[in-house]
């Protein structure tokens, strides 16, 4: 058998397509590329507990009521230093313990704001844009283009999908806008929708539309997979299994969550059925899909929601809470239900260092992992889900490899704009750009020199 390029697939029954990974013995029969440099997006709605994510915040004010209307935050930051390593770790994010030394925690990010337009609906739609208000004609929003689009223009010429949108957003109800469900944006006014529903974007991401949905792409292609194996040497047989199995273990899941979500259907509840969909298990498959797409080159570029910007529509947090529970709610009583806010920040951590780990995991070339070569970010376009403060916004860039200077809490200036850190990516990236919406300059401290 003929070793396939990286950018070929496992055929199977009935036009199935299964990427493959990076693996040696391929990229050395046919002088395949090194793997690319990719970026992820990783967006927590409502905000968190400034006293749980912030170190030094501990003690911080604690909110009191709804107080609804845009403010600046309650909190002054610490102007004692610019940048030091990043030592010890605030509740929140104790998640990622074992990730200090590939992770960088950034505060001090502001985000353009637009009055006359809903806070979290712009906070959303307007986070990976942060075009300058009052600039663009016919549109209330600051939002144009957004990062990862104007980064896929550069980098996606090999690639199956310029960019890949996730969102975990399993309810159908629509109660809000595409404003509030939606990062991405192709321009003003036109959104790149995401995709909500694991099983949709299973079929898009392996061509099995067309196909009874019943069967999963790995038996499919199980004929091609045996040939292939046996070209493999010894090292990418074993990473060729676990890839093999990774794909395995999502459709078992994901068939487990279909089973679930049927039998609840049955049952008389008080809230719809998809408010008992176990959340993280629902959040961690959305993940292992996108984990896939990176690591076989199907793209290059994601973003990753998960969950809505508002949307009152309860979730279940597994683990944490014995009924539905609506994160927006409980955001606007911080003086009653703080503990349970803090719970559900470091739920959503949990699911960040599961990706990092999943990422860490899987090996590329010269001793790299996906995650070395991953831009992956964690933030939120509000920097308090009760104040609905738009400053002093909860950042963390995770990977990057020896391009990144790592281990840090860089703390920016007041007032400095969340476009710098874009522009930042963008040039790492490789797009050539020398300005990005409202940025007045690149974050140096991030950059390995």
């Amino acid at each position: 058998m003929k070793i396939p390029s990286r950018r070929n697939f496992l055929r199977g029954i009935g036009g199935a397509a299964l990427t493959l990974p990076w693996m040696e013995s391929i990229s050395a029969a046919t002088s395949a590329r090194q793997p690319a440099l990719r970026m992820a997006h990783f967006y927590v709605p409502i905000g968190v507990v400034r006293r749980g994510f912030f170190p030094g915040e501990a003690d911080s004010v604690i909110p009191e009521g709804n107080l609804g209307n845009v403010m600046k935050s309650l909190d002054k930051q610490n102007p004692d230093f610019f940048q030091k390593p990043l030592e010890e770790l605030s509740a929140t994010l104790q998640p990622l313990a074992n990730f200090k030394s590939q992770i960088n925690l950034i505060t001090g990010m502001d985000r353009v704001f637009q009055q006359g337009t809903d806070v979290h609906a712009q906070c959303a739609s307007c986070y990976l844009s942060s075009a300058v208000p009052y600039t663009l004609q016919g549109t209330a929003w600051p939002l144009n283009r957004t990062l990862d689009h104007i980064v896929a223009d550069h980098v996606a010429a090999e690639t199956s999908f310029p960019t890949l949108e996730f969102s975990c957003n399993s309810h159908q109800d629509n109660k809000e806008s595409i404003y509030f469900d939606n990062i991405s944006w192709y321009g003003t006014g036109h959104v790149a929708p995401s995709i909500r529903d694991p099983r949709r974007m299973y079929h898009r991401l392996f061509s099995t539309q067309e196909i009874d949905r019943y069967r999963d792409v790995t038996d499919l292609v199980l004929e091609d997979a045996r040939s292939l194996r046996r070209d493999l040497g010894y090292a990418d047989q074993q990473k060729f299994a676990e890839y093999f199995d990774s794909i395995r273990a999502i459709e078992n899941q994901m068939n487990r969550l279909e089973k679930m979500k049927t039998e609840l259907s049955n049952v008389s509840l008080d809230e719809p059925s998809a408010d008992y969909l176990p959340r993280g298990e629902y959040i961690r498959l959305m993940g292992d899909l996108m984990v896939v797409a990176l690591q076989t080159g199907l793209t290059n570029v994601a973003t990753f929601m998960i969950g809505p910007e508002r949307w009152d529509t309860p979730y279940m947090f597994e683990g944490l809470f014995d009924s539905p529970r609506s994160h927006h709610q409980m955001s606007h009583n911080q003086t009653k239900m703080i503990d349970d806010l803090l719970k559900v920040d470091h739920f959503h951590m949990q699911q960040f260092a599961y990706l990092l780990e999943k990422m860490k995991a899987i090996e590329e070339a010269e001793g790299m992992t996906l995650l070395d070569n991953t831009l992956f970010t964690y933030g939120s376009g509000l920097g308090d889900g009760s104040t609905h403060q738009y400053n002093d916004l909860p950042i963390i860039v995770a990977g990057g490899g020896p391009r990144l200077t790592s281990g840090q809490h860089i703390n920016m200036p007041e007032g400095t704009p969340l476009a710098n850190l874009w522009l930042t990516q963008a040039q790492i990236m490789g797009a050539p750009l020398n300005h990005f919406a409202d940025s007045t300059g690149t974050i140096d401290a991030l950059l390995r020199t």
